[in-house]
């Protein structure tokens, strides 16, 4: 095994992106101590640095107006190695630690700059120094620039985009990928090795923009050691002159300026209360002297220095948390919070579970999907009638243009869930989603945005709520294909509008609201098979049917499909505090139909209220289940034939008393629409 270099082994370690220093052996030597209580060894530390650099290779940083907030670079090392050999092959040993870290051997100078990056965290670079003509300017880039990076893409420049450069122009994109015009190659003899310290705001954004993801630019949009490059170039130089045969010069380049060091006040207490763990002074210190921070003590508590490589200590909450880490998170007591008495969930909440639940166990699917939409999919489930006044909001940085509003219906996107479930085959599907809706007034967004650091006055609140549009929650549902699988002696039946009307009735029931179903018109439904729900006050909540052919066809969803959406909110106002069960009688109920013939154009439900008022106290329920026109019906006209059923709470009912309320209903609904039974 030892022979063929196959005794190593690999460990996957998955690095938050706050924690850029673990991106190296430095880092995770340094992680692994913490976890064993072992003593960490600072591979940085035992390499031999100069004091000082100077006279080396020209390199100048002309980033005087920071995009950012700060120089794309504030520190640059340059080394010179000449007479070296490129074309001797790279140490077993090195190539089997780069292809265990997924990088694949490419030419010994290359592969010991790779190598110096995963060993100490700082992304190095080689140019062949034949190559390069003039000083080295680091510099944003100019509006059209060029470049021909190391993969042979020629790339243009932004003009926010970090470049090295020389008197040839652009020989880098900083912190991302080198040139190809400065690439060291089998011919190369005298490399200039270059150490650089970037922000990290802009190499992401660099990186961002020309889609072009590096090793480098992983490490450097993370946040790089500034004390490391000076570090991280000689050990390439070190590493060249053993394996590659070059002679380094004892003269060298170190420009820029250090970053002011990030000093938090600790108070003694904090971390206590903030974790719950009464943590001893010996605690805090060790653990923040582990980091590599410098603790000093104050009067009330301590002064801490966050080390170089630690960027995302920047206040005392993040020391707490590094404090509770190390001291380990097992010693955090586990202390379930006691709920106050006379609390629970608000009326709402439970109006909300309710609903929810009722629709699950009748057998539908609850299912969540995205709540952007197109604007044609607003402009045809927003409003009811075609061509309407709509109003949406659109999204700022939406995550395709083709999904650019927030939706005004759920249907949309729970119509996009049942396509593509029909797509891969379930053919039967009862689906429900229940979310916010997006209705913007008059005014969207304010035009000033309060400062931070301070509660704002009442009016500028006000303000701010005013211009956030009006978010009703609704409930919809879609069915298609057949209500049941299908089996031996059992053929499934398919889904139609008065499923759709069922589960709509189901919402209205489990809440103790009375829908008011009539025939509606809405241009996402069919013409002829859509129903209208509204509140006895006459407010429209919702619309239930058959969805509307060419809408189906353009969704290739199958035909006769149906929908239903329901404003939820609209429902829970409604909703009385307070559901009384209905009593059950233990008499006999008695049942009679009655079939009336009316013009075709009076709906069917307000014949069915007729009889309903007109049955007095007895009617228990009545219910239409018929609906004939054709041979020995008048045209125009129809028949409706309904099924009430009789019962009184304290006796038998007879036939007669039964008969005469029928009588009763009827003839209501002959006085007020002409009814007349067959």
């Amino acid at each position: 095994m030892e022979l063929l270099g196959l005794y190593d082994q690999a460990a996957e370690i998955n690095v938050t992106p706050d924690r850029g220093y673990a991106f190296s052996i430095r880092g995770v030597a340094r992680e692994y101590a913490h976890a064993t209580g072992t003593t960490f060894t600072d591979p940085a530390a035992k390499v031999q640095v100069p004091a000082e650099l100077s006279g080396g290779y020209g390199v100048k940083l002309n980033d005087d107006a920071p995009i950012y907030g700060k120089p794309g670079c504030d520190r640059f090392v340059a080394r010179t190695v000449r007479g070296v050999d490129a074309t001797r092959p790279t140490p077993p040993w090195m190539v089997s630690r780069l292809r265990l870290a997924g990088i694949r051997s490419i030419s010994l100078p290359v592969d010991i700059s790779n190598y110096v990056m995963l060993e100490l965290g700082q992304p190095t670079h080689c140019y062949d120094l034949d190559k390069l003509s003039g000083d080295i300017v680091v510099r944003r880039a100019a509006a059209g620039e060029k470049i021909t990076t190391l993969d042979d893409k020629e790339r243009t420049l932004d003009a926010e985009d970090l470049l090295i450069t020389d008197d040839s122009g652009a020989i880098g994109i900083a912190g991302v990928m080198g040139g190809a015009a400065t690439e060291v190659g089998d011919s190369t003899s005298n490399i200039l090795v270059e150490a650089a310290h970037f922000d990290e705001v802009s190499i992401s954004r660099s990186r961002r923009r020309h889609k072009l993801p590096s090793e480098a630019s992983k490490r450097f949009e993370r946040g790089v050691d500034w004390q490391v490059a000076g570090v991280a170039a000689q050990r390439v130089v070190d590493l060249l002159v053993e394996l590659a045969g070059g002679t380094a010069d004892t003269t060298g380049t170190d420009v820029g300026t250090a970053p002011d060091t990030v000093t938090i006040e600790l108070p003694a207490g904090f971390a206590a209360a903030r974790i719950g763990i009464d943590f001893t002074e010996e605690q805090i210190v060790t653990s923040l002297e582990d980091l590599g921070a410098a603790v000093v003590k104050n009067d009330g508590g301590w002064t801490v220095t966050a080390p170089s490589w630690r960027h995302d200590l920047e206040t005392k909450e993040d020391l707490s948390e590094e404090i509770a880490r190390l001291v380990g998170y097992d010693k955090i007591p586990a202390t379930l919070p006691v709920a106050p008495p006379g609390r629970g969930l608000t009326r709402v909440q439970q109006q909300r579970r309710r609903l929810i639940q009722a629709l699950a166990d009748a057998g539908l699917t609850e299912v969540l999907s995205y709540p952007f939409v197109s604007k044609a999919a607003n402009d045809t489930f927003g409003v009811a009638e075609e061509g309407a006044a709509r109003s949406a909001v659109k999204l700022a940085n939406p995550i395709s243009e083709e999904q650019g509003y927030l939706r005004t219906s759920i249907l949309p996107g729970l119509i996009e869930v049942a396509k593509r479930n029909h797509s891969r085959g379930f053919r039967d599907l009862a689906l429900f989603e229940s979310g916010l809706v997006f209705l913007p007034g008059g005014t969207v967004g304010t035009a000033s945005i309060p400062p931070l650091g301070a509660k704002p006055a009442d009016d500028v609140l006000d303000a701010l709520y005013d211009g956030v549009p009006a978010q009703p929650f609704h409930v919809a549902a879609v069915l298609t294909g057949h209500d049941s699988p299908a089996a031996a002696a059992h053929t499934p039946r398919v889904w139609d509008w008065a499923d759709a009307l069922d589960v709509a009735r189901l919402a209205g029931d489990v809440l103790g609201v009375e829908l008011v179903v009539t025939q509606g018109s809405h241009q996402a439904f069919h013409p002829g098979r859509a129903a209208r729900l509204s509140l006895r006050s006459g407010e429209v909540v919702g619309y239930a049917g058959e969805l509307h052919p060419k809408l189906l066809a353009a969704a290739d969803m199958p035909a006769r499909s149906v929908a239903l959406e329901l404003n939820a909110d609209a429902l829970f106002e409604a909703a009385p505090d307070v559901i009384v069960a209905r009593h059950i009688s233990p008499f006999p109920v008695a049942t009679q139909d009655v079939a009336l013939v009316v013009p075709a154009d009076v709906p069917a439900d307000d014949v069915l209220a007729a009889l309903r008022e007109g049955a007095g106290e007895l009617l228990e329920d009545v219910a239409l289940f018929d609906v004939y026109a054709g041979k020995g019906i008048e045209d125009g006209k129809k028949s409706l034939a309904f099924g009430l059923r009789f019962r009184a709470a304290d006796r038998t009912l007879t036939a007669d008393e039964a008969s005469a309320a029928r009588e009763s209903a009827v003839a209501l609904a002959a006085e007020r629409f002409g009814a007349v039974q067959r």
